[in-house]
């Protein structure tokens, strides 16, 4: 923490010289204290998020990918099937263990096509989504989100 805080203080400055790099040092000491005092940072937090970097970074992609197929399959429905679409609610549980692993899902669902998360029940782990088609949403235990998402809750 201490570092990415004191490279972001070298790249807010214009000037790099000694006074204002031992000014850095000192401000970005003092905050990195305040934050590990505050909110309970410890290097071995910082080290384990630094390990689900590249697994977030993963997901990133995956959420990419799924977002582009979404967007064909919902471009197609509209344009070329001719039938009507069939909007429906899906209410579901996602098995996840924390309230931030469930954040990353409501949002992933939303930013998908055709998808909206309508509301999250944090106690009884209880999705409401609303879809334009069933066949766009994959609620099962182990639809990808939901894997990646356990991954990086670990």
């Amino acid at each position: 923490m201490y570092i990415f805080l004191f490279i972001i203080w070298l790249i807010l400055n214009d000037h790099y010289t000694g006074e204002v790099c031992l000014l850095g040092l000192a401000l970005t000491a003092l905050v990195g204290g305040l934050l590990y005092v505050l909110f309970g940072y410890t290097p071995k937090k910082d080290l384990r998020i630094l390990r689900k970097v590249p697994l977030f970074l993963w997901y990133l992609c995956v959420l990419f990918w799924e977002i582009m197929k979404a967007n064909l399959a919902v471009l197609s429905s509209i344009l070329f099937t001719r039938r009507e679409l069939s909007p429906t609610i899906v209410i579901f549980h996602s098995g996840l263990g924390t309230s931030f692993g469930r954040f990353i899902l409501a949002n992933s669902i939303t930013l998908t096509p055709g998808t909206i998360t309508v509301e999250v029940n944090d106690e009884e782990d209880l999705f409401t989504v609303h879809c334009l088609k069933r066949p766009l949403l994959d609620i099962s235990k182990d639809a990808r989100f939901i894997r990646l998402i356990r991954k990086l809750e670990a």
